[in-house]
């Protein structure tokens, strides 16, 4: 699938900070594609246990519980570097040059602002279910075979903060690009017009048939 944005990269401090951060995105990212695929592992172990031996897996709705958090945010920050999330490509596409940073520059930090907030009310959400002096370290667990839950619930201050932290970034890029008045930012996601959104597909969409063909040749 071709992206809706592009991220412009040089040598500059800005460009190399967003290179190592990403690698941590990516990496988080990555762990919740496995989650995806335990996910349907557990499903096939569980129907199959039911069909085969009358015995499904036990626990398995919370096991789902465990694995949620790492579908719904281990990529959130992945996905706002790429310029993934929704937006107002209508209206931002209209702008340009200064116009277009300030506006961008006050959105990512409406949404910093929220972030911190997030990250605030689930750590302490996290707080209250850990406990060092209780079993597991927990003090709430899952109702059919008690997991800890605490693991889940950190997972999710965890990964908001990252966000925060591809947020401050994005901040600095565009107020980067706002102050010099550049006409093009470095390590924050571009608005692609439909013709260049068109032409990424059409290339991405090429090298996947080439890497087809290049291997029923080997073949």
């Amino acid at each position: 699938m071709a992206i809706s944005a592009a991220v412009l990269e040089d040598g500059s401090l800005i460009s190399r900070v967003d290179g190592q951060l990403l690698r941590l995105e990516r990496l988080l990212a990555l762990v919740s594609g496995l989650a995806v695929f335990s996910l349907m592992v557990l499903a096939v172990v569980s129907v199959g246990g039911r069909n085969a031996f009358n015995m499904p897996l036990p626990g398995y709705v919370d096991w789902i519980e465990q694995v949620m958090p790492l579908l719904a945010f281990m990529g959130i920050a992945y996905v706002q570097r790429e310029g993934g999330h929704i937006r107002m490509d209508i209206v931002i596409g209209a702008l340009r040059g200064r116009a277009l940073w300030l506006f961008e520059l006050i959105s990512v930090l409406l949404i910093l602002l929220l972030m911190v907030a997030l990250v605030y009310g689930s750590w302490s959400h996290f707080l209250r279910s850990f406990d060092f002096a209780a079993p597991l370290w927990s003090r709430d667990s899952s109702i059919d075979i008690s997991l800890p839950i605490w693991p889940a619930k950190l997972l999710v201050p965890v990964a908001f903060s990252v966000l925060c932290l591809r947020l401050m970034l994005q901040a600095w890029g565009y107020g980067r690009a706002l102050v010099l008045g550049l006409k093009h930012a470095v390590a924050v996601p571009l608005v692609q017009s439909a013709a260049a959104q068109a032409a990424a597909e059409a290339e991405q969409l090429s090298g996947v048939a080439n890497g087809s063909g290049n291997s029923g040749t080997e073949d």
